[in-house]
């Protein structure tokens, strides 16, 4: 076997060597200044370069279709689209890192350093079809989130999440990890493009690889969120800072469902008709709690971690629909498209709680809203947008993310599933509602902490723009999501 490193392989890997650089160029510098920082937006700056450096590079070398390091990596449609959506939100969270209280001061550096080594991670994580370097992209990733929550000048709840996300994280890369094994002493190796032609009857033939298989979904279940092994998720995004959970909440989910998508292109699922039945049914379940239990809650942030929830209900019917369609395009386009508009619907929303923290151990509740729009007009509209767009009113980005998704999940007999998902959004809708009207009908003295224009309200605005625009040119963006797959 060939394991020389060739020119192509240093090519198609540059974003990482990209984000590499640019992670050590902060802490290198604290270093030479004598542990001193430099200043904030310096700093800042150049992580923003690194990532700005890194998109371009997947662009650039990210969708020819080619493979590195012996077939372990892929750079296809899938690794460009996801790349770009999980850099783009680990850009727009480290904005909010450096102006929430919970994230700036002494150890911002740091902060850049290993926000861009969990975004190392990621991009191996969605390039990865070797289920070794799967596991080696979410290690990277998660231990770096670990000790990004934990690193909060928040005293009580930042240390709380900080536990939570690493023993259930760490149980859910053993249940992964212990599929991994199975599915390499069924096959004898664990290359996904390897067993990808027969996976369908190693399913059938074979308890060994039906075992494994079935572990390594578990595994991603627990990363993205999908019940009942949720409960992680709105402990550890409250207690979080908000810029964390917001980059968790979607540069996370992004690279997580990428491979998730990628295990399941296997048409493993068309091998095992329980399998499948039980997916379906953990989508159904999923929708529900999530949008259910969004419904009782008063802190945003915990309402937005349980809205996320549900939206990995939604997802997770894009995911079968690839998973059983002959055109897996479609419904892996659906998926990727979904994607992008959760990313910045959700970043905005949480770019608003970040703004409304005046201090890190302040708790945003959904009353406090109140009067939000006489104070901050601009700032409550674009909440409003986000709000409305999670809900998949249109014509906002997130309505047709939703028609493309269910739309896929028709086209493959799903019909009750796209139901499903319909029920399930109407529900959320009544959640959604309640912010907009507490802050446009009730008195209060909601206020922004910090001044009135700053980085994170730009990319706020921008944002809310942004679902806005592309709501109305969507078709062609879904069709060159789609074209790239092919």
């Amino acid at each position: 076997m060939n394991t020389a490193i060739g020119l192509s392989d240093i090519l198609l890997i540059s974003p990482m060597i990209a984000l590499f650089f640019a992670s050590i160029i902060p802490i290198t510098a604290k270093v030479l200044r004598g542990n001193r920082e430099q200043h904030p937006v310096i700093t800042l700056s150049q992580g923003l370069i690194g990532i700005v450096v890194a998109i371009g590079l997947l662009v650039v070398f990210g969708g020819a279709g080619k493979t590195a390091f012996n077939g372990g990596l892929i750079f296809d449609g899938v690794t460009q689209w996801m790349g770009v959506i999980a850099l783009g939100a680990a850009g727009a969270a480290m904005i909010m890192m450096y102006e929430n209280p919970s994230t700036t001061g002494k150890q911002f550096s740091e902060l850049v350093f290993l926000a861009l080594s969990s975004a190392i991670g990621m991009l191996i994580l969605v390039s990865a079809v070797d289920l070794l370097m799967v596991f080696i992209g979410l290690e990277l990733m998660s231990l770096a989130l670990y000790l990004m929550i934990a690193m909060s000048h928040e005293e009580k709840l930042s240390k709380e999440a900080a536990l939570k996300y690493f023993v259930l994280g760490s149980f859910a890369s053993a249940v992964f990890l212990y599929g991994v094994a199975f599915i390499f002493g069924s096959t004898g190796g664990t290359n996904i493009l390897g067993f990808m032609e027969n996976a369908a009857e190693l399913v059938q033939t074979s308890r060994l690889f039906l075992f494994g298989i079935t572990f390594v979904i578990l595994g991603f279940c627990f990363k993205v969120s999908i019940a009942p092994f949720h409960a992680w998720t709105p402990d550890v995004y409250q207690g979080a800072p908000t810029p964390h959970s917001a980059f968790m909440a979607t540069a996370v989910k992004t690279v997580s469902f990428a491979a998730f998508l990628r295990v399941i292109a296997t048409k493993s699922l068309t091998g095992s008709d329980h399998l499948f039945d039980i997916l379906q049914w953990l989508a159904v379940i999923t929708m529900i709690v999530g949008n259910t239990a969004a419904i009782i809650q008063n802190n945003f942030k915990r309402m937005i971690a349980y809205s996320s929830v549900a939206h990995s209900g939604y997802l997770l019917i894009g995911i079968i629909t690839a998973g059983v369609s002959d055109n897996g395009a479609f419904g892996a386009s659906g998926v990727i498209f979904y994607l992008l508009s959760y990313a910045l619907m959700t970043l905005g929303a949480f770019a608003i709680a970040s703004m409304l923290e005046r201090s890190e151990n302040h708790i945003v509740n959904i009353d406090d809203l109140a009067g939000f729009a006489k104070q901050r007009p601009m700032l409550a509209l674009c909440l409003t947008v986000f709000l409305l767009s999670l809900a998949g009113i249109p014509p906002t980005l997130g309505f047709f993310g939703k028609f493309y998704l269910f739309n896929a999940a028709v086209g493959e007999g799903l019909l009750w599933l796209a139901i499903w998902g319909m029920l399930s959004s109407v529900i959320g809708v009544y959640y959604y509602l309640r912010p907009i009207v507490v802050m446009y009908m009730k008195e209060g003295n909601a206020e922004v902490a910090g001044h009135s224009l700053n980085a994170t309200t730009v990319t706020a605005v921008v944002m809310a723009l942004a679902i806005v625009l592309m709501g109305f040119v969507s078709g062609p963006i879904f069709t060159a999501v789609e074209k790239s797959l092919f």
